[in-house]
């Protein structure tokens, strides 16, 4: 089976959905859109997601539907195994067979409206096996804020609940068996970029060096498609998390839920995150990025 991206779907513009997307606001000016339930091939993985998104100068900061990982959704939160079910799209990673096409998709729906503004938004999901049961539920919050003429931040805060009579098991590729540091799965941003982007923490770069590391902030710096630089800069790391970092195949950044070893949210608890992404326009270096960092109040 190939990875064609379905019938009508373009990589610049958002899927088809039956709801109005919410819209993130600085100053006015719109930096996100967050599409909330778009009509997606099931082995797509359809769930919320941020696209576009901008920089203050109108750079676009995200891609979606990229040819080449069809399943890759702007900004979002996916997880390729989750007790057996795959919420990421794309084929599964099988143990001593690899990727695999299975009829084991299941989708994160939107729930309901919790709070809409125009700097934020916030909802319930529902993470959903392929037969409809709720594997975890969700209480997520999204909200932009001003920095500086030249950087804004994204916020976005996600409570992972577990039901009661069960522990949910989060795996990846990695954890399925898949060498090389394939753990992804988590907050995932799918980058846009004309070319190959540059990767760095505060004291290492390039994808190898970082991608499985625990630094506190990692920045991808790049040029839009439009010929606009911008920098992202993330944080949110929570205990166990690892970054999964791609440049070369194509440019994405992940806070991986189980890098290398199975996360587990137990029965009745709730597995909390909290993402931060600074998105600047213009190429910054470490002295800026960790200042931008180190600004959060």
């Amino acid at each position: 089976m190939t990875t064609e991206r379905p019938s009508g779907h373009s990589a610049t513009d958002p899927a088809t959905t039956t709801e109005e997307p919410a819209r993130l606001l600085v100053d006015g000016t719109e930096v996100a859109r967050y599409v909330l339930d778009p009509e997606l091939d099931v082995r797509h993985g359809p769930r919320p997601y941020l696209h576009p998104v901008r920089t203050l100068r109108g750079t676009v900061v995200t891609d979606a539907l990229p040819a080449d990982h069809v399943w890759h959704l702007g900004a979002s939160l996916a997880v390729q195994d989750v007790n057996g079910t795959n919420l990421w799209g794309g084929r599964t990673y099988v143990r001593d067979v690899g990727y695999t096409w299975r009829d084991d998709h299941g989708v994160i729906a939107h729930a309901g409206h919790v709070e809409r503004a125009p700097d934020r938004y916030a909802h319930d999901l529902q993470w959903r096996d392929r037969a409809g049961r709720t594997l975890l539920t969700e209480r997520r919050r999204l909200a932009a804020s001003a920095l500086a003429p030249d950087a804004w931040r994204l916020d976005l805060d996600s409570a992972l609940t577990a039901p009661g009579d069960r522990e949910v098991r989060l795996g990846s590729p990695a954890t399925n068996g898949r060498p090389g540091g394939a753990g992804y799965g988590g907050f995932f941003w799918r980058a846009a970029a004309d070319g190959e982007p540059a990767v760095f923490t505060a004291d290492a770069e390039g994808e190898e060096a970082v991608n499985g590391s625990a630094a506190p902030w990692l920045a991808l710096t790049g040029v839009g498609p439009g010929g606009g630089a911008y920098t992202l800069v993330f944080a949110g790391l929570g205990r166990g998390d690892r970054w999964f970092v791609r440049t070369a195949m194509y440019p994405g950044v992940c806070v991986a839920f189980a890098f290398d070893r199975p996360a587990v949210v137990a029965a009745g608890e709730t597995r909390h995150g909290r993402y931060r992404v600074w998105v600047a326009d213009g190429t910054l270096d470490r002295n800026r990025a960790a200042t931008l960092v180190g600004a959060v109040p």
